[in-house]
């Protein structure tokens, strides 16, 4: 019998041990009781030994007995090491071979003595795990009626009587009732580890999908800080130094060192903006000041940054409606994308003047950011989603995917020479609960 595989569960493999050391325990005793009787009792030994001194039979059948004894344990050893997991042979491809050894063994002490009888029931067992049903079934016959044979043998009786008869019959009964049942106790454990198994695998690829998208997400919200913050930062600190050096090289101090501390400011800003986004906080301008306040700011500096390269754009602010207090991840989402948006106006777009329109309208805001400036051609849905090769192109993907985590919508309006539109809703119904 098999031992009991670790990760079956606590209750099938009580019981499964408990049978195997049962079953170990009963052949040991009934083996020993047999070499005892043999030894002890008077006329144990057959006539198959007639001419041989009493004793020296006596001697033979015990050493027969000790080797049945040896392949026995020499059996349940090497299967109790393989399932533990502490060998690396596999002796399932043996054991017809190994029952059939010992059921030979046992067949041959029972031949000489009919104190043997009773070694056969712990057999039973084995013979019904170890075999098919059908062919355990009739092994079973054979070996009660060898029993039912060697009992008439040594009573010397003209015929079997009944007690001979019933008893090794309603043993093997018994034997076969048993061992069906355990089988079927054996198959439901097994069954029980296998799922045991799979509920642990599929928890392991759980945990692992999981922790691919929390690297993913996290990886996304860098991006988009990234780009909508230090990248737009930096890019304008590029564009105002190179100003700053023309400035320079015209002999124009002041404006030069007017466009030197606007690097420093921006730079300042950028930093302020890397330290919050590491820390997992909201943006620093919004820790100082509300949304309106924040986007009229933002408007003054994107006048400051355009002039300094020369540009005459004019950016104002408008807002519709009584302010409500909004989520944090609104409010971040909404600066953040007034602030790529106005950085692609100042960079791209040649206008002349940009609209910021925060309006409250009850159970949503919103957010336009218009200006008058050259405009494009909109990319088909599905296009530029990687953005281009050097990084940029990244803004509408990353505006796009923070609007969609808080179920908004947005649009950009758009056509060469016509200027651009980008519009975003944000509903307020049901915010507080579902943000939670």
């Amino acid at each position: 019998m098999p031992a009991a595989d670790p990760q079956t569960t606590p209750s099938g493999a009580a019981i499964l041990r408990f049978l195997r050391v049962t079953l170990h325990v009963g052949f040991a005793v009934l083996l020993l009781v047999a070499i005892l009787r043999l030894h002890f009792a008077d006329g144990a030994v057959g006539t198959h030994g007639a001419g041989t001194p009493l004793g020296a039979q006596r001697l033979a059948w015990s050493a027969l007995a000790l080797a049945l004894a040896a392949a026995y344990l020499a059996g349940t050893i090497l299967e109790k090491r393989f399932a533990a997991g502490r060998s690396s042979f596999n002796p399932h491809p043996y054991a017809a071979p190994w029952l059939g050894l010992v059921t030979a063994l046992w067949g041959v002490l029972l031949a000489g003595s009919a104190e043997f009888s009773w070694v056969a029931f712990p057999l039973f067992f084995l013979h019904l795990h170890v075999l098919p049903r059908r062919i355990a079934l009739f092994t079973i016959a054979a070996m009660t009626a060898a029993v039912v044979a060697s009992q008439w043998v040594a009573s010397e009786l003209p015929s079997p009587t009944l007690p001979m008869v019933l008893g090794p019959g309603l043993g093997a009964v018994f034997a076969v009732v048993t061992g069906l049942a355990y089988r079927a106790l054996y198959q439901e454990s097994e069954a029980q580890r296998l799922a045991a198994d799979e509920l642990r695998r599929t928890r392991a690829e759980l945990a692992r999908t999981q922790h691919e998208a929390g690297v993913a997400a996290e990886r996304e919200r860098l991006a988009r800080e990234i780009h909508d913050t230090l990248a737009q930062g930096l890019s304008s600190i590029v564009l105002v130094a190179r100003a700053a050096e023309k400035s320079l090289a015209s002999g124009d101090l002041a404006t030069a060192a007017e466009r030197f501390a606007l690097v420093q400011q921006t730079a300042s800003e950028n930093l302020a903006e890397a330290r919050s986004f590491v820390r997992g906080l909201t943006s620093p301008q919004l820790q100082e000041s509300s949304l309106p306040e924040s986007l009229q700011r933002l408007c003054g500096e994107t006048e400051t940054l355009a002039a300094a390269r020369g540009d005459g754009l004019r950016c104002r602010f408008e807002l519709v409606g009584d302010p409500a207090e909004l989520p944090p991840q609104y409010s971040v989402t909404l600066l953040r994308a007034a602030q790529a948006s106005l950085a692609n106006v100042r960079l791209h777009a040649k206008a002349r003047t940009a609209v910021v329109t925060l309006a409250f309208l009850g159970d949503e805001v919103t957010m336009d950011v218009y200006d008058d400036g050259t405009g494009f051609v909109p990319e088909t849905p599905g296009s530029g989603v990687a953005g281009r090769a050097d990084g940029s192109g990244f803004g509408l993907r990353s505006l796009a995917a923070r609007v969609a985590e808080l179920n908004g919508s947005l649009e950009v309006e758009t056509a060469p020479g016509e200027g651009t539109v980008v519009a975003i809703r944000l509903p307020l119904t049901g915010t507080t609960g579902e943000r939670d």
